[in-house]
Order: structure tokens, then sequence, then C-alpha cells
């Protein structure tokens, strides 16, 4: 600071004006650099968190319904003149005219996208792309309302598929519940969306990058590929003792500084015949990728022949 000898005002110099916009200015952009360096941060551990919620709230939806599987109700001796016994037809599926209506307890399709009941069969269809994405699953079991007097027993089918995003490198998995309608007069029925409670392709999570399910029957041998209703593989339906579900998602936003070289991708492997380099997916951005593995036993699955679920 200097004083000017003439009416004795104090002031800065331009020189001392300069310093101090010189330091304020590397304290602001110190403080910028540790605020970004910090939201970044904050940025990753909630994407990953995203990822980490949005995956145990899938699972948990996909162990209650596995666990479902093949369940049937049975009302027992009552005074309220309802059958003892579940009275809905079933349809084995075994052949191509009624595969798609088949009431096998699980059904996985391997690399399969989309489902349309009507329009599409439940035939697996080969994805063309580089990766390998999604598996989609069938799952049937009965219910029981008795303050329904046309139908008491119920029966329904969930479906979990994923279908691609235009543009993107992600899918959507969505849930489709149907319900087998057939009154107590009538012996045959069919599947429908129409139901109060059921509900046609809703959105559940987005940003997946692949979904698989791998079949595990007894004595933990792999039922590969998985059973069907159609083929010789049929009798292995009701021997399916585990699911072993994989779910991979992607983050929303960039999570990593920088892109990985191109000699070494980050690579997202799978289960059973996805497992391994040489089939593991590569991928050469800036998002993270992470998987959520669970192991789901099916209680209600069994070779019971009396149940009508029993496919020789």
């Amino acid at each position: 600071m200097k004083k000017n000898k003439f009416n004795n005002i104090s002031g800065l110099t331009l020189v001392e004006i300069l310093i101090g916009i010189i330091i304020t200015s590397i304290m602001m952009a110190a403080m910028y650099t540790s605020y970004t360096v910090v939201n970044n941060s904050y940025s990753q551990v909630t994407d990953r968190a995203k990822i980490s919620s949005s995956g145990r709230d899938i699972v948990g939806m996909l162990m209650g319904d596995i666990r479902m599987a093949g369940f049937k109700y049975y009302f027992g001796i009552n005074d309220l003149g309802i059958s003892t016994n579940d009275n809905l037809q079933y349809v084995a599926g075994d052949d191509p005219t009624t595969f798609n209506d088949s009431h096998a307890p699980l059904i996985v399709l391997k690399e399969t996208l989309g489902y349309d009941r009507d329009n599409a069969s439940l035939a697996p269809t080969k994805i063309e792309d580089e990766g390998l994405c999604c598996d989609r699953i069938h799952i049937v079991y009965g219910d029981f309302n008795q303050n329904d007097n046309d139908q008491p027993y119920k029966r329904y089918r969930l479906t979990y598929f994923a279908d691609s995003e235009p543009g993107n490198d992600f899918y959507s998995v969505y849930k489709t519940k149907e319900s087998w309608i057939q009154k107590n007069d009538e012996l045959t029925g069919s599947w429908s969306d129409k139901c109060s409670e059921c509900y046609v392709g809703e959105r559940i999570r987005d940003h997946i990058v692949d979904m698989e399910f791998i079949v595990i029957g007894e004595e933990g041998r792999l039922l590969n590929p998985p059973p069907r209703p159609d083929n010789s593989s049929r009798k292995d339906l009701n021997n399916i003792k585990t699911v072993d579900v994989r779910l991979t998602f992607r983050s929303h936003k960039a999570f990593f500084r920088n892109d990985p070289p191109t000699n070494k991708p980050r690579l997202v492997k799978g289960l059973g015949e996805r497992s391994g380099g040489e089939v593991a997916t590569e991928f050469v951005d800036r998002f993270l990728r992470d998987s959520i593995i669970v192991s789901i036993h099916t209680r209600n699955i069994g070779s019971d022949c009396s149940i009508g679920y029993c496919l020789q």
C-alpha cells in the first residue's frame, strides 16, 4: 500500500491489485478443483448405490416369483361347495401349436428380447448384435379366491423380459402378468391380460446390460440348454431345483475418468455359456457396469405326477 504525499490518502497500487487477483484466482481454482473431485466421487458412489439398490429390488421380485413357480392351491375339506382341488385345464405345451400356452412351471428362453403372446412365439429368437442379452423367464403358479364364484382357483403366468432402448447399448427390463381364464362350468380356458390384477409390459428397470438365468437340476446338474416342454428335455421341467440369476447394470452417467485402452477393454462376463473371455462383452467407454448374482431355490417344483405338472 502506498500513501499519497499531497493529500495523505492511502491506496493500492496496480501491482498489488494484480497480485490480489492472481491469489484469489488460484484459491478459486483450487476450490473448484476440490469441488469437482468431491462431486465426481459423490456421483460415483451414488451411481454404484443405485445399481446395488436396483439390483436388490429386482432380485427380491425374482426370488418371490421363482419360488412360487409350480405352486398349486388345495382348499381341502370345506362347506362352501367348492372343489377341494384345482379343476383348471393344464396345457403341456409339448407341440408347436400349444407351446405358447404352456403351463409348465418355469421356462427359460436364452437370448430372447421382447414378449408379445399374441404375435410372438415363446420360441427364442437369436439376437444379432455384438453382445449377448438377454434371457426371458416364464413363471406359472396357482392361487385361490373363495369369493370368486365363477373361478375360485387361479393360475397366473409372470414373464420377465428385456427390450432394447433405441440408440443405446443398454436395455430395459419389463414384467407381464397374465391369468388363465376358465369358469367352473368350462373345460378349457385361455391366457388373458384383462384381469384386474394383470398388466402388460410394465417397465421395472432401465440401464440393464444383461439378464441371465441358469437352470440347475438335481444334484447340482446344469441343465443346458434349459428344459422346454416341446423337446426331449421336458422331463427335466420338474427337476429344476435352483435358478442362478445374473443382472448386469450400467451407470447412468460416465463413471470413470478416462476410457480404457482398446487393448485392455473392460469386460462383462456371464454365467454358463456366456462365461469366459472368448464370449465376454468388451467395452471401451467410461460407464460402470456391475453384476449382481444370486441363486434362487425353487420350492414348489417336483416330480409328483399326480398334480398334473409332470411331463414324461
